[in-house]
């Protein structure tokens, strides 16, 4: 695994890391030295740790906890990318240290951590002003308050179910500007709607047509920090059907509107409208 470490400061530091094992390499058990949010910005992997198994995809959320060991497999060819801020302690019991929190391992793409891990990617790759500091905390304070709200975690299913679950979702992630609903991926797959749905939901915690609007908010987040077209060339282009939903649907993830996140993902220093 390539890593390169893209900032460091006085309570967070941040490292990139790109992994191109596939279902030929051997998995080996790490250990993390760091209370640490991992971004998976794209790519698939598994991840056994406390006695669970665990399917992450874009989008998704790997939490590290100091001294808690993990083994990551690779049952897809592809790799995966992922941009991991650590934490000191000090800084983790400012935002409230909860161990249920800093220890549930994975947590499911949501919309409120997609659209601010794609504005870190944007600041980690220099199209933003915005502070990886900043963004790495406002991100840490997200994750606590969201699952100090509702255990939203994904559950180990079997290894069948978490194979189809992880190829569906890349297949959502490929069409994700197309029409789709629930019979037509289920059929895809070769399923029933909703034997379909019940699987999907069990092995990545969050139902298909929920990841097909974080992975579509996901995608508009990238352009908008990287593309100059219009906002609404934008919405459709990622798979909303109009304008007027996409801004809702952006807000209510992000709390702040496509424009307001294009000027921080480009200019705005300032922290404060995310709070």
């Amino acid at each position: 695994m390539a890593s390169t470490q893209v900032f460091s400061g006085n309570s967070v530091s941040v490292v990139d890391y790109r992994c191109k094992a596939g279902p030929e390499n051997t998995p080996f058990v790490e250990q993390h030295d760091s209370f640490s949010i991992a971004y998976v910005r794209r790519g698939t992997f598994g991840c056994r740790a406390r006695g669970r198994s665990f399917e992450l995809v874009a989008g998704s959320i790997l939490v590290g906890h100091p001294g808690d060991e993990y083994l990551c497999t690779h049952e897809h060819q592809g790799g995966d990318e992922c941009l991991s801020f650590h934490f000191t302690p000090a800084l983790v019991d400012t935002l409230g240290y909860r161990p249920e929190i800093w220890r549930s391992v994975c947590v499911p793409p949501l919309p409120e951590l997609v659209v601010l891990g794609e504005l870190a990617q944007a600041a980690a790759e220099g199209s933003g002003e915005i502070g990886l500091d900043e963004i790495g905390m406002l991100l840490a304070a997200r994750f606590v308050a969201l699952l100090s709200e509702q255990r939203q975690r994904p559950v180990e299913g079997r290894a069948y179910d978490s194979r189809r679950a992880v190829e569906a979702a890349l297949w959502i992630d490929s069409n994700a500007h197309e029409p789709i609903d629930l019979e037509s991926v289920a059929s895809e797959f070769g399923l029933s709607p909703f034997h379909f749905l019940r699987m999907f939901a069990k092995v990545l915690g969050v139902t298909p047509y929920q990841y097909l609007i974080r992975s579509r908010l996901r995608r508009a987040a990238q352009l908008l920090a990287e593309d100059t077209r219009p906002i609404t060339a934008i919405a459709l282009d990622v798979g909303f059907g109009d304008l007027s939903n996409f801004v809702r649907t952006f807000h209510r993830a992000a709390g702040i509107s496509p424009r307001g996140f294009r000027q921080a993902a480009r200019r705005d220093r300032s922290a404060s409208r995310w709070r």
